[in-house]
């Protein structure tokens, strides 16, 4: 809903204002998965909700995702999935994130996830996972409260 949307847009900007800067993420596309239309409509929403939002390029490896997001200090890295990547690359970008030190970027998924990988997604460390039909708020908000405590 409406109202939904702009208590949520409302929860962005009083994040800005006490951390100084906006919620930032990284949207990365991994693996051999062409497609970006469901990553861009992902990112567009959460610009359009005051995020700042930075785009990986297609066919990244977690090496590159790992620093691409460190290098634009993003508080997480949003991984969109279509292709059956996220079982082997996910748990590899997070791999790389400790290994590069930062272990204060978290990770969450959306995409084309089986139910039954989801746990195991969880037990690698990721901190969202968001299958077909979570509504877009939704994720942001759950989103901006897992970026809200990892920078407490």
């Amino acid at each position: 809903t409406m109202e939904y949307w702009n208590a949520l847009k409302a929860d962005i900007a009083a994040f800005a204002d006490r951390q100084g800067r906006r919620p930032r993420v990284m949207i990365s596309k991994l693996g051999q998965d062409g497609h970006d239309r469901g990553a861009k409509v992902v990112a567009t929403a959460y610009a359009d909700l005051g995020f700042d939002v930075d785009m990986g390029p297609l066919f990244q490896t977690p090496e590159e995702c790992a620093r691409q997001a460190i290098e634009n200090d993003v508080h997480a890295v949003g991984v969109s999935t279509l292709a059956a990547g996220h079982k082997t690359l996910v748990p590899a970008i997070i791999a790389e994130l400790h290994k590069q030190g930062a272990d204060d970027i978290i990770v969450f998924v959306g995409g084309v996830i089986p139910r039954q990988d989801y746990d195991m997604l969880y037990e690698a460390g990721v901190k969202g996972v968001y299958g077909p039909g979570t509504p877009i708020p939704a994720s942001a908000k759950d989103v901006l409260e897992q970026i809200r405590k990892a920078v407490a």
